[in-house]
């Protein structure tokens, strides 16, 4: 672990010297990418020499205690100490996490993408309360939300709702959140009080930038067509809606949210670009020797994730065990509670993988 450590630290003052010469500076291509390693290498060798230091310090004191015959001195030798021996394995531990291979897609936006699944309008009433659950915690995070598109359920929810997110490490957070979400509670049409079991899905989707994804125009489909729902008379006068289809694939995007149909298509394409690369990332992780690992976060829907059950306020999350009763406090925006011991679950994962290897 030193030595890989010892190459990072080097190759960070490499970028460092780099970024003084004048070709790097006025290059601002060169001049991103080299300040975007050097602000992801500072984050491990600023906890590195934070461990050299306190190491150094831990010998030293050791060496002074020793020789050391002031009995009031020596006591504040052996605080010292003891200090230093508990901070360490701490530091240590953060170290080990700092060289997990880092995911290229952690430091990007999302598209937050969720569906009602069976249920009928239960499940379109849970959508959208889970949907202002992650606009919350969102909040907290000095996120930005913006609604996409949105498709409302019959008696109110969404049937479907998509969102971009914007901020810090949006990805490396909300990944985890992919996939079958049920809800177990009793409906207020429900006159026997009997609980009914509904699911939806939940996409996050890390936004691609254009150049990683190649469309060929031949194979696009753009309907304008009046947009629906709420929203005045304008509403219905205008063909602002636009649906964006890719005829290879099949997939369809559609947004009505935008005031103009110029606004719309920007978006539905920012969408569907962001969709493709989800497609191509999900195609070369398939192939990756540890799928179960590696395919966390790529939006796959096919295992129930997570149950919410709202008469015992628990939530479960299937895939590490975890039962917390703060059901009330998530739905309030407070998920941190699920995402926490989540992003611990495999980095603890990555780091055995990492032993072994």
């Amino acid at each position: 672990m030193f030595s890989k450590l010892d190459q990072v630290e080097s190759r960070y003052e490499e970028v460092n010297l780099a970024l003084q010469r004048p070709d790097i500076a006025s290059n601002q291509g060169q001049y991103k990418a080299f300040m975007k390693e050097l602000s992801d290498l500072e984050k491990i060798v600023f906890i590195y020499r934070d461990f050299k230091k306190k190491t150094e310090a831990l010998r030293s004191s050791k060496e002074l205690f020793t020789a050391e015959s002031d009995p009031e001195m020596r006591e504040l030798l052996r605080e010292e100490i003891k200090s230093l021996e508990t901070e360490l394995p701490d530091i240590e531990a953060r170290l080990k996490i700092s060289l997990i291979p880092k995911d290229p897609n952690d430091d990007k936006n999302v598209l937050l993408e969720i569906r009602a699944g069976a249920g009928g309008d239960e499940a379109s009433l849970f959508a959208e309360e889970l949907f202002r659950a992650y606009t919350n915690y969102a909040s907290t995070q000095g996120w930005k939300v913006t609604l996409l598109s949105t498709s409302d359920g019959n008696v109110g929810g969404f049937k479907e709702v998509i969102a971009s997110i914007t901020g810090e490490s949006v990805y490396s957070k909300l990944k985890f959140e992919s996939g079958v979400h049920r809800v177990q509670r009793v409906p207020k049409t429900e006159a026997a009080g009997r609980i009914h079991t509904s699911t939806i899905t939940v996409a996050i989707i890390p936004e691609a930038e254009n150049v990683e994804v190649k469309i060929n125009l031949n194979e696009i489909r753009i309907d304008v067509m009046r947009s629906s729902g709420a929203g005045g008379q304008s509403v219905n006068r205008t063909e602002s809606a636009v649906r964006v289809t890719h005829l290879p694939t099949g997939i369809q995007v559609h947004c009505q949210e935008g005031k103009s149909q110029t606004a719309n298509k920007e978006r539905a394409f920012q969408i569907l670009y962001s969709k493709l690369q989800a497609l191509e990332d999900e195609k070369a992780q398939k192939e990756a020797s540890d799928v179960r690992l590696e395919q966390i976060g790529t939006g796959d829907r096919s295992e129930r994730i997570r149950t919410y059950n709202f008469p015992q306020t628990r939530i479960t999350d299937h895939r590490i065990g975890l039962t917390i009763h703060q059901l009330t406090q998530v739905m309030a925006g407070q998920v941190e509670y699920l995402i926490d011991p989540l992003i611990a679950h495999f980095q603890a994962e990555a780091l055995k993988k990492q032993a072994i290897s």
